[in-house]
């Protein structure tokens, strides 16, 4: 009985849990079809004003342009980083392995203010900041960590002996790379690259601090909201956040990570 209850609890806490989540993206959906410049109800009429009046503005589609100009280079960087650094953890053993992984780990536990602080300053020192380039740089740094986690975490269901028997059959270490571990990890590879992009797409407190006049989707947004309250806000909001789920949806359907390695009965 008290097992029922507990686990009764834990659903509905979940569900709460989503619905305190959701509720403000399906209330800014709604509203983004709503004909009345402010949120209000009883709705008016259903409209797609908005989302012309947002998609027809040079500025917005210049900001969009820019987000997937970055932040497709910068999930592909963050992929191949990634993998690099979840490899060289997963095969070796080397002096300061522990402090390795903690720094390779440390960027999304900073809060975003004091890493867009850090980011400007460093990058001003060498004469990147306000640019294309310090975005790039800024949410590859922010995005490794993501790659590195999602790979690892496919490596360490890889069974060590498949690398040794590409090294018996005389393949050298760059061959059984490509071969064995690059195919294994193909899948958690695709989903690093969904993922990263999504997380740079979608960033925007370091974006704010280190783009200048290079804005981002998500910098555009807060650009609408200084001095007026303008519905289009509604329109891009749905856009990116659609964006950004999907790409995370598609990350986690072709993601191999969680499934179970079962090795198959030999005869003995």
């Amino acid at each position: 009985m008290i097992w029922k209850i507990t686990r009764w609890g834990g659903r509905l806490y979940t569900l709460f849990v989503f619905l305190v989540i959701l509720a403000p993206l399906v209330a800014s959906l709604i509203f983004s079809f709503n004909s009345d410049r402010f949120p209000s109800l009883p709705l008016k009429e259903f409209t797609t004003e908005w989302y012309l009046l947002t998609f027809t503005d040079p500025l917005v589609l210049e900001a969009l342009q820019r987000s997937f100009l970055v932040a497709i280079p910068v999930g592909l960087l963050s992929t191949v980083l990634g993998f690099a650094a979840a490899y060289s953890d997963y095969r070796y053993s080397f002096r300061g392995k522990n402090l390795f992984n903690l720094l390779m780990m440390l960027p999304p536990t900073i809060p975003a203010v004091i890493m867009g602080l850090a980011m400007l300053s460093y990058l001003s020192r060498i004469n990147l900041a306000g640019n294309v380039y310090s975005i790039f740089i800024s949410h590859v740094v922010i995005s490794l960590p993501f790659a590195m986690a999602l790979i690892r975490l496919r490596l360490a269901q890889m069974d060590p002996s498949l690398e040794e028997a590409a090294w018996n059959l005389q393949a050298n270490s760059a061959q059984s790379l490509r071969y064995v571990v690059v195919p294994y990890c193909a899948q958690s590879l695709f989903a690093a690259f969904l993922i990263t992009t999504a997380v740079s797409f979608d960033e925007f407190a370091v974006a704010w601090f280190v783009s200048g006049l290079e804005e981002t989707v998500p910098v555009r947004v807060l650009v609408f909201l200084q001095g007026q309250v303008s519905p289009r806000i509604n329109a891009i909001g749905t856009v990116v956040f659609a964006t950004s789920i999907l790409l995370v949806v598609l990350a986690m359907a072709v993601s191999g990570v969680g499934k179970s390695i079962r090795p198959k009965a030999t005869d003995q």
